[in-house]
């Protein structure tokens, strides 16, 4: 099976402030798409070919594991924004949240510290474990939680320079604070349900 490249679900433009269009365009349509040919490549006439790309990261390893990771890692987080700002999480994801760090800005707050405090380049996120409890987990390069059995990933930053660098050049801290304006907490929401 071949993958493809996804389009945005909003406008190239929607999420500026956050992430600016010239960002956007870099991240989805260069860097996105190298890793969708990269993958597309690499299981092509191998036991690969047939697999989902969640398939693939599960049980791949090396270059393959390398560029259907950052595929999938890339749609997951793409697909966690939107265009209509401000949104706040409700309902038993909320609860959990407040359960877990004591309020919802407290859980921004150790969230963003975990991404600056990942070294070089990787992606911050948080899962929900086999107990249905939240964590606050950080991976290197393109590394995800699909790998770790129990973990259901919710909600990922990006702290890879490409993500941020055009806007707001080393200031990885400021990036990731400004994406809380545009994440779509009906879709965590959803993810944690499920």
């Amino acid at each position: 099976m071949a993958f493809e490249l996804i389009p945005l679900p909003y406008k190239e433009d929607a999420l500026e402030g956050a992430i600016s269009s010239s960002t956007l365009f870099f991240h989805h349509d260069k860097h996105l798409a190298a890793y969708i040919a990269n993958t597309n490549n690499l299981i092509k006439d191998t036991r690969f070919e047939t697999m989902t790309l969640s398939e693939i990261v599960k049980e791949s390893e090396g270059p393959l594991f390398n560029n259907a990771a950052q595929a999938w890692n890339h749609v997951f987080y793409f697909e966690s924004f939107s265009a209509k700002r401000g949104l706040q999480p409700g309902g038993e994801l909320l609860e959990k949240i407040n359960k877990s760090w004591g309020s919802f800005e407290q859980f921004k707050t150790e969230f963003v510290k975990q991404g600056v405090a990942q070294f070089g380049s990787g992606w911050v996120w948080l899962v929900k474990d086999s107990d249905g409890n939240l964590q606050i987990i950080k991976y290197p390069n393109a590394e995800n939680p699909l790998k770790t059995s129990g973990l259901v990933p919710l909600l990922t930053f990006d702290v890879w320079e490409h993500a941020y660098y055009l806007d707001f050049q080393n200031r990885r801290g400021d990036s990731l604070e400004a994406l809380w304006d545009v994440v779509n907490w009906p879709k965590i929401e959803q993810r944690y349900s499920e």
